[in-house]
């Protein structure tokens, strides 16, 4: 454990305030949950929680098939990082998602693109951009947004299209349908 030497108190509620520099550090965003773990020697653990995380296994079996399916390579990401990779691309398994990527999946949006086209983006920020089409699909689940799922492709001629779109929809609906129970 990392001492930061930032002391909070605990206001007449129980409340405490995270900094905002830890928050922008660790990526908290307003309305994030937080899990709250205690260990033995009274030590309180706040840590980020995903709720798409909690379905691992499940997922990295989703995305072999979408992946199959597809013939692209196909990955689910959670808000903060990517937790199932299939069919190329597993180097970005655990990787953090972009900055532009979160903007995207925050703002509700889904994205079809080929490299040089404007609404082209990295998906993530270590460079792993040998890609040139991708398909970018935001996972609501009751309204709130927990995670995307994205299609690569490297080749240049098999371009994405109104199929993939589908799929990819069709994906993000289902996993979110799959959260909600």
């Amino acid at each position: 454990m990392k001492a930061t030497g930032i002391v909070r108190r605990i206001d007449d509620l129980g409340r405490i305030v995270i900094p905002k520099e830890i928050r922008r550090t660790l990526h908290i965003r307003e309305t994030d949950p937080l899990e709250i773990f205690t260990d033995r020697e009274g030590q309180i653990i706040l840590k980020k929680y995903s709720p798409i995380g909690e379905m691992a296994t499940f997922a990295k079996q989703y995305v072999e098939s979408l992946a199959q399916v597809s013939g692209h390579a196909a990955l689910i990401a959670d808000r903060d990082q990517f937790i199932a990779a299939a069919g190329g691309y597993k180097q970005l398994l655990n990787k953090s998602v972009s900055r532009q990527l979160d903007e995207k999946v925050h703002n509700r949006e889904t994205v079809m693109a080929t490299r040089g086209d404007r609404s082209f983006i990295p998906v993530c920020d270590e460079g792993n951009e040998d890609y040139q089409h991708e398909a970018i699909a935001p996972i609501l689940c009751e309204g709130d947004i927990i995670g995307s799922v994205v299609l690569l492709q490297n080749d240049n001629k098999a371009r994405m299209g109104e199929v993939e779109q589908k799929l990819l929809m069709s994906a993000a609906g289902f996993l979110g349908r799959q959260m909600e129970q």
